[in-house]
């Protein structure tokens, strides 16, 4: 009829957007300790196999996700969002016997530490009179690749992930870039001695510390000895530092994640 629009209801299926594909995909995995293959993954969410894909991909890219021959599993910055405050309460609360004990036993400074991002963050920090000659701090940051329990978390992860980490490093312009090829050969060094990674920093009073990793899952975890400009023999006190970390590795338990749609919405605008 003629001055009159004829209107039709039709159910459109729109498609789901991609905050909503990311977050499909980042459900099936159902806490630190899930592995999930890229077919398993395009099942249970009902994308394309080519779609899910290419999805994983940007994920691994910022670091929600790692893969490796086991398939793909939570990564670091998913740690952040599997209620990080309960696995760092349940890591310092498995981790403080085995600190007491080392601070014990070595006389030396101890620090309980886990990977964020290219940084280390330092969850404890014990020690005795040699405790203020070390300038680190409890909540403190400090460049993954400059200390030992840095370096003893990162060769535990893939070499293509820990350049994505120091990319960022680049980017905040806070330190200068290390020599990549050279930081590649010095954790697979890290790996032929089971994790022990060792570092000096000060140039007036050197300080020397020994890290080892004391992680589950994706939440990366150290913990490193510090002589305080002392002169010790750091290579004494590794296979007890060894020997601890791996036990509080073995202890750990973690909680199941929670939806992560607005986490992922944040960082959307750095998926480019």
């Amino acid at each position: 009829m003629k001055g009159r629009v004829m209107t039709v209801n039709v159910e459109e299926k729109v498609a789901p957007s991609m905050v909503q594909r990311m977050t499909l995909i980042m459900e099936t995995f159902e806490g630190r300790g899930s592995r999930r293959s890229l077919e398993y993954i395009a099942t249970l969410t009902g994308l394309p196999r080519s779609t899910a894909h290419r999805i994983l991909d940007q994920l691994v890219r910022n670091g929600w996700l790692q893969h490796d021959e086991s398939g793909y599993h939570l990564g670091w910055r998913a740690s952040h969002l599997a209620g990080p405050s309960d696995d760092v309460s349940a890591l310092r609360e498995v981790a403080a016997p085995f600190l007491h004990e080392l601070v014990m036993r070595t006389g030396l400074v101890v620090h309980l530490a886990i990977l964020d991002g290219p940084s280390v963050l330092y969850l404890d920090k014990l020690g005795g009179p040699v405790l203020p000659s070390v300038p680190s701090r409890v909540g403190g940051r400090l460049p993954a690749h400059l200390t030992a329990v840095g370096k003893a978390m990162l060769a535990r992860i893939e070499p293509e992930t820990v350049e994505r980490l120091l990319d960022q490093l680049a980017v905040s312009g806070v330190v200068p870039m290390p020599d990549i090829a050279g930081l590649h050969r010095e954790l697979s060094e890290v790996r032929s001695r089971g994790g022990l990674a060792f570092a000096q920093t000060g140039l007036a009073n050197p300080i020397s510390c020994v890290g080892a990793p004391a992680s589950m899952g994706a939440l990366q975890a150290g913990i490193s000895l510090c002589d305080g400009g002392q002169p010790v023999n750091l290579e004494r006190f590794a296979p007890l530092l060894l020997d601890r970390a791996r036990r509080i590795a073995g202890t750990l338990e973690f909680a199941p994640g929670r939806r992560v749609e607005q986490q992922i919405a944040e960082t959307l605008p750095r998926m480019a």
